[in-house]
């Protein structure tokens, strides 16, 4: 088991990573009768993308000498309204370091390859840009 997740009321959920013990609180977006104090389920989906993205770069960029330690991404999450969905997730991957072309290349397949991106549906827009220093 990955999680447990408990509904604690007023439209929020306490979610516990069994591994680590730790844990996260989410809100229904105050869009949809939420509190907005907290990441919302849609958001953690959004910002999960941008998170892989990251992640795998350092991942497999470790045994290329790629490093991206400073390296941000700016998440926005762009719903549809009816039926109630992601739309579109705009991720603007920014690395602190130029690189060159062929580390460039690397970079941006891994990013648009990592777990969350092929595991989205199709159906999502992901509108991706890469800024180097």
């Amino acid at each position: 088991m990955t999680s447990k997740i408990t509904y604690t009321g007023n439209l929020r959920c306490e979610s516990e990573h069994l591994q680590s013990g730790n844990s996260i609180i989410t809100d229904a977006p105050t869009d949809n009768h939420g509190q907005g104090a907290a990441f919302s389920p849609t958001d953690l989906c959004a910002t999960s993308l941008g998170q892989c993205m990251l992640t795998t770069i350092a991942i497999l960029g470790k045994s290329k000498n790629i490093n991206i330690e400073g390296a941000t991404c700016d998440i926005t999450k762009i719903m549809n309204p009816a039926p109630r969905k992601i739309a579109e997730i705009v991720c603007d991957l920014k690395f602190p370091s130029d690189y060159s072309d062929e580390e460039k290349q690397f970079i941006e397949h891994t990013a648009l390859n990592c777990p969350v991106a092929l595991s989205l549906h199709p159906d999502i827009k992901k509108t991706v840009s890469f800024y180097y220093k």
